[in-house]
Protein backbone atom coordinates (compact mmCIF):
# COMPACT_ATOMS: atom_id res chain seq x y z
CA UNK A 1 0.00 0.00 0.00
CA UNK A 2 1.38 3.35 -1.03
CA UNK A 3 -0.25 7.16 0.42
CA UNK A 4 0.66 9.94 -1.26
CA UNK A 5 -0.89 13.44 -1.59
CA UNK A 6 -1.64 15.45 -4.49
CA UNK A 7 -1.64 19.29 -4.72
CA UNK A 8 -4.46 21.03 -6.45
CA UNK A 9 -5.66 24.64 -6.79
CA UNK A 10 -6.29 25.54 -3.11
CA UNK A 11 -6.35 22.02 -1.54
CA UNK A 12 -4.35 18.83 -2.00
CA UNK A 13 -5.87 15.17 -1.42
CA UNK A 14 -4.89 12.19 0.47
CA UNK A 15 -4.37 8.91 -2.02
CA UNK A 16 -4.07 5.75 -1.16
CA UNK A 17 -2.92 3.14 -4.38
CA UNK A 18 -3.11 -0.67 -3.60
CA UNK A 19 -2.46 -3.35 -5.95
CA UNK A 20 -1.25 -3.79 -9.84
CA UNK A 21 -3.10 -4.11 -12.93
CA UNK A 22 -6.11 -2.28 -14.70
CA UNK A 23 -6.95 0.59 -12.57
CA UNK A 24 -9.80 0.93 -10.74
CA UNK A 25 -10.79 3.92 -8.65
CA UNK A 26 -13.30 4.51 -6.14
CA UNK A 27 -14.68 7.74 -4.86
CA UNK A 28 -16.95 7.83 -1.75
CA UNK A 29 -20.64 9.22 -0.64
CA UNK A 30 -20.90 12.94 0.59
CA UNK A 31 -21.17 11.28 4.65
CA UNK A 32 -17.57 9.36 4.57
CA UNK A 33 -14.54 8.88 2.82
CA UNK A 34 -12.21 6.67 1.69
CA UNK A 35 -12.29 4.45 4.30
CA UNK A 36 -15.61 3.25 3.62
CA UNK A 37 -14.11 1.56 1.27
CA UNK A 38 -12.00 -0.61 3.48
CA UNK A 39 -13.01 -4.12 3.35
CA UNK A 40 -13.75 -3.49 -1.15
CA UNK A 41 -10.17 -3.14 -1.55
CA UNK A 42 -8.69 -6.54 -0.81
CA UNK A 43 -10.75 -8.44 -3.35
CA UNK A 44 -10.27 -6.22 -6.04
CA UNK A 45 -6.66 -6.22 -5.70
CA UNK A 46 -6.66 -9.94 -5.27
CA UNK A 47 -8.60 -10.40 -8.31
CA UNK A 48 -5.89 -8.64 -10.31
CA UNK A 49 -6.52 -5.06 -10.10
CA UNK A 50 -5.30 -2.13 -9.12
CA UNK A 51 -7.13 -0.01 -6.27
CA UNK A 52 -7.04 3.53 -5.52
CA UNK A 53 -9.39 5.51 -3.77
CA UNK A 54 -8.53 9.39 -2.24
CA UNK A 55 -10.47 11.64 -0.09
CA UNK A 56 -12.60 14.58 -1.51
CA UNK A 57 -11.72 17.94 -0.35
CA UNK A 58 -12.49 18.91 2.67
CA UNK A 59 -12.87 15.04 3.37
CA UNK A 60 -10.60 12.69 5.96
CA UNK A 61 -7.26 13.27 5.07
CA UNK A 62 -7.48 16.00 2.54
CA UNK A 63 -8.02 19.68 2.83
CA UNK A 64 -8.62 22.75 0.74
CA UNK A 65 -9.03 26.37 0.72
CA UNK A 66 -12.93 27.61 0.49
CA UNK A 67 -12.83 28.22 -3.04
CA UNK A 68 -14.25 27.30 -6.26
CA UNK A 69 -13.41 23.70 -7.47
CA UNK A 70 -14.48 20.67 -10.02
CA UNK A 71 -14.57 17.25 -8.67
CA UNK A 72 -13.94 16.37 -11.86
CA UNK A 73 -10.64 18.23 -12.29
CA UNK A 74 -9.49 16.62 -9.02
CA UNK A 75 -10.09 13.09 -10.52
CA UNK A 76 -8.03 14.27 -13.65
CA UNK A 77 -5.37 15.43 -11.18
CA UNK A 78 -5.12 12.19 -9.20
CA UNK A 79 -4.98 10.45 -12.03
CA UNK A 80 -2.11 12.19 -13.87
CA UNK A 81 -0.48 12.43 -10.82
CA UNK A 82 -0.16 8.44 -10.44
CA UNK A 83 0.53 8.04 -13.83
CA UNK A 84 -2.90 6.81 -14.84
CA UNK A 85 -3.63 7.44 -18.66
CA UNK A 86 -7.54 5.36 -18.37
CA UNK A 87 -9.58 3.68 -15.34
CA UNK A 88 -12.74 2.21 -13.99
CA UNK A 89 -14.39 4.45 -11.93
CA UNK A 90 -16.82 3.38 -8.69
CA UNK A 91 -18.29 6.20 -7.21
CA UNK A 92 -20.55 5.71 -4.06
CA UNK A 93 -23.52 8.33 -4.17
CA UNK A 94 -21.54 11.41 -4.57
CA UNK A 95 -18.83 9.77 -5.41
CA UNK A 96 -21.02 8.70 -8.66
CA UNK A 97 -22.59 11.71 -9.66
CA UNK A 98 -18.85 12.76 -10.24
CA UNK A 99 -18.04 9.40 -12.07
CA UNK A 100 -20.79 9.91 -14.19
CA UNK A 101 -19.41 13.44 -14.63
CA UNK A 102 -16.03 12.77 -15.78
CA UNK A 103 -17.17 9.91 -18.23
CA UNK A 104 -19.53 12.24 -20.07
CA UNK A 105 -16.60 15.00 -20.06
CA UNK A 106 -13.95 13.27 -20.28
CA UNK A 107 -14.84 9.99 -22.30
CA UNK A 108 -11.15 8.96 -22.87
CA UNK A 109 -9.67 8.60 -19.61
CA UNK A 110 -12.85 6.16 -17.70
CA UNK A 111 -13.02 2.34 -19.38
CA UNK A 112 -16.23 2.12 -17.45
CA UNK A 113 -18.36 3.11 -14.22
CA UNK A 114 -19.98 0.99 -11.40
CA UNK A 115 -22.44 3.37 -10.03
CA UNK A 116 -23.10 2.44 -6.07
CA UNK A 117 -25.96 4.23 -4.49
CA UNK A 118 -25.40 6.86 -7.13
CA UNK A 119 -26.68 10.22 -7.73
CA UNK A 120 -27.14 11.55 -11.36
CA UNK A 121 -26.61 15.13 -11.92
CA UNK A 122 -29.99 16.48 -12.68
CA UNK A 123 -32.09 14.20 -12.14
CA UNK A 124 -34.95 14.16 -9.65
CA UNK A 125 -35.99 10.59 -9.09
CA UNK A 126 -39.30 11.61 -6.91
CA UNK A 127 -40.15 10.31 -3.30
CA UNK A 128 -42.57 8.86 -1.25
CA UNK A 129 -44.74 10.35 0.89
CA UNK A 130 -42.87 8.68 4.05
CA UNK A 131 -39.48 9.89 2.27
CA UNK A 132 -41.02 13.32 2.25
CA UNK A 133 -41.74 12.96 5.81
CA UNK A 134 -38.48 12.15 6.36
CA UNK A 135 -36.73 15.11 4.47
CA UNK A 136 -38.67 17.25 6.44
CA UNK A 137 -37.55 16.18 9.80
CA UNK A 138 -34.06 15.70 8.34
CA UNK A 139 -34.56 19.80 7.38
CA UNK A 140 -35.69 20.09 10.91
CA UNK A 141 -32.43 18.79 12.20
CA UNK A 142 -30.31 20.80 10.18
CA UNK A 143 -31.72 24.38 10.96
CA UNK A 144 -32.06 23.68 14.67
CA UNK A 145 -30.83 26.38 17.16
CA UNK A 146 -28.87 25.81 18.22
CA UNK A 147 -27.05 23.46 16.33
CA UNK A 148 -26.03 20.11 16.68
CA UNK A 149 -23.64 18.86 15.08
CA UNK A 150 -24.11 15.33 16.80
CA UNK A 151 -28.11 15.32 16.21
CA UNK A 152 -27.80 15.78 12.63
CA UNK A 153 -24.60 13.00 12.61
CA UNK A 154 -26.94 10.55 14.21
CA UNK A 155 -30.22 11.62 12.00
CA UNK A 156 -27.90 10.90 8.93
CA UNK A 157 -26.79 7.72 9.71
CA UNK A 158 -30.03 6.29 10.45
CA UNK A 159 -31.45 7.15 7.04
CA UNK A 160 -28.07 6.71 5.01
CA UNK A 161 -26.90 3.63 6.74
CA UNK A 162 -29.99 1.75 8.41
CA UNK A 163 -31.91 3.43 5.68
CA UNK A 164 -35.09 5.76 5.27
CA UNK A 165 -37.68 3.61 7.09
CA UNK A 166 -36.19 1.38 8.64
CA UNK A 167 -35.49 0.33 12.49
CA UNK A 168 -32.33 1.84 14.07
CA UNK A 169 -29.69 -0.77 14.49
CA UNK A 170 -31.01 -2.77 11.22
CA UNK A 171 -26.64 -2.71 10.14
CA UNK A 172 -24.31 -3.74 12.20
CA UNK A 173 -23.17 -1.22 15.18
CA UNK A 174 -19.46 -1.31 13.46
CA UNK A 175 -20.40 0.01 10.21
CA UNK A 176 -23.25 2.37 11.66
CA UNK A 177 -19.92 3.64 13.95
CA UNK A 178 -17.16 3.90 11.32
CA UNK A 179 -19.66 6.19 9.63
CA UNK A 180 -20.93 8.27 12.31
CA UNK A 181 -16.92 9.08 12.72
CA UNK A 182 -16.28 9.56 9.16
CA UNK A 183 -19.51 12.04 8.89
CA UNK A 184 -19.53 14.03 12.31
CA UNK A 185 -16.02 16.04 10.96
CA UNK A 186 -18.28 17.08 7.70
CA UNK A 187 -21.09 18.52 10.08
CA UNK A 188 -18.68 21.05 12.35
CA UNK A 189 -19.75 24.50 11.73
CA UNK A 190 -15.99 25.33 11.50
CA UNK A 191 -16.04 22.49 8.58
CA UNK A 192 -14.13 24.07 5.47
CA UNK A 193 -15.36 21.59 1.93
CA UNK A 194 -14.48 24.50 -0.57
CA UNK A 195 -17.58 25.36 -3.25
CA UNK A 196 -18.33 23.02 -6.03
CA UNK A 197 -18.49 23.97 -9.74
CA UNK A 198 -21.37 21.86 -11.58
CA UNK A 199 -21.42 20.56 -15.06
CA UNK A 200 -23.65 23.04 -17.11
CA UNK A 201 -25.81 21.56 -18.33
CA UNK A 202 -25.98 18.73 -16.02
CA UNK A 203 -25.09 14.63 -17.02
CA UNK A 204 -29.28 14.31 -17.09
CA UNK A 205 -29.33 15.64 -20.14
CA UNK A 206 -26.23 14.02 -21.73
CA UNK A 207 -26.85 10.75 -21.06
CA UNK A 208 -26.59 9.71 -24.77
CA UNK A 209 -22.85 11.06 -24.54
CA UNK A 210 -22.21 8.52 -21.28
CA UNK A 211 -21.00 5.49 -23.63
CA UNK A 212 -18.97 3.80 -21.29
CA UNK A 213 -20.39 0.58 -19.63
CA UNK A 214 -22.05 1.10 -17.08
CA UNK A 215 -23.36 -0.92 -13.62
CA UNK A 216 -25.73 0.71 -11.93
CA UNK A 217 -25.92 -0.56 -8.28
CA UNK A 218 -29.06 -0.06 -6.22
CA UNK A 219 -30.48 -1.30 -2.65
CA UNK A 220 -34.53 -0.64 -2.49
CA UNK A 221 -33.95 -0.02 1.59
CA UNK A 222 -32.63 3.17 -0.06
CA UNK A 223 -34.71 6.55 -0.90
CA UNK A 224 -36.73 5.26 -4.02
CA UNK A 225 -35.41 7.81 -6.11
CA UNK A 226 -31.67 5.86 -5.85
CA UNK A 227 -33.63 3.37 -7.53
CA UNK A 228 -35.37 5.35 -9.98
CA UNK A 229 -31.75 6.88 -10.86
CA UNK A 230 -30.18 3.45 -12.28
CA UNK A 231 -33.26 2.69 -13.77
CA UNK A 232 -32.57 6.06 -15.51
CA UNK A 233 -29.37 5.07 -16.48
CA UNK A 234 -30.27 1.94 -17.72
CA UNK A 235 -32.81 3.18 -20.17
CA UNK A 236 -31.49 6.40 -21.14
CA UNK A 237 -27.08 5.72 -21.58
CA UNK A 238 -26.13 3.69 -24.20
CA UNK A 239 -24.72 0.98 -22.21
CA UNK A 240 -26.24 0.44 -18.73
CA UNK A 241 -27.27 -2.40 -16.52
CA UNK A 242 -29.44 -1.68 -13.24
CA UNK A 243 -28.77 -4.48 -10.61
CA UNK A 244 -31.16 -3.56 -7.71
CA UNK A 245 -30.60 -5.64 -4.36
CA UNK A 246 -33.65 -5.99 -2.04
CA UNK A 247 -31.56 -5.61 1.58
CA UNK A 248 -29.52 -3.38 1.23
CA UNK A 249 -29.44 0.71 1.37
CA UNK A 250 -26.94 3.26 0.48
CA UNK A 251 -23.89 2.35 1.83
CA UNK A 252 -23.71 -0.99 -0.27
CA UNK A 253 -19.65 -1.37 0.18
CA UNK A 254 -19.59 -1.30 3.91
CA UNK A 255 -22.67 -3.87 4.36
CA UNK A 256 -21.97 -6.29 1.47
CA UNK A 257 -18.16 -5.78 0.29
CA UNK A 258 -17.62 -9.10 -0.93
CA UNK A 259 -20.82 -8.91 -2.85
CA UNK A 260 -20.23 -5.32 -4.48
CA UNK A 261 -16.34 -6.55 -4.96
CA UNK A 262 -18.03 -9.95 -6.73
CA UNK A 263 -20.27 -7.64 -9.33
CA UNK A 264 -17.87 -5.33 -10.06
CA UNK A 265 -15.07 -8.31 -10.86
CA UNK A 266 -18.00 -9.92 -13.11
CA UNK A 267 -18.48 -6.68 -14.71
CA UNK A 268 -14.99 -5.70 -15.58
CA UNK A 269 -13.97 -9.45 -16.74
CA UNK A 270 -14.96 -8.69 -20.42
CA UNK A 271 -13.26 -5.42 -20.69
CA UNK A 272 -9.84 -5.13 -23.00
CA UNK A 273 -7.02 -4.40 -19.94
CA UNK A 274 -6.40 -0.82 -19.67
CA UNK A 275 -3.47 1.03 -17.67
Amino acid sequence: MTTTYVGVPGGRLFVVDEGTGPPVILLHAGIADLRSWDDLVAPLAAAGYRVVRYDGRGFGGSTTDDVEFSRRTDLLAVMDALGIGRAALVGNSQGGVTSFDTAIESRGRVVAVIGVAAGLGGFDGGSTPEEDAIQEAYERVDTAEPFDAGALTAFEVGIWVDGPGQPAGRVPAGIRDAVYAMNLPLNEPDHIGGRVIRPDPPANDRLAQLRSPVLAVAGTLDFSSVVATARRLESAAPNARALVWPDVAHMIGMEVPDRLAAAIIEFLAPLDRWS
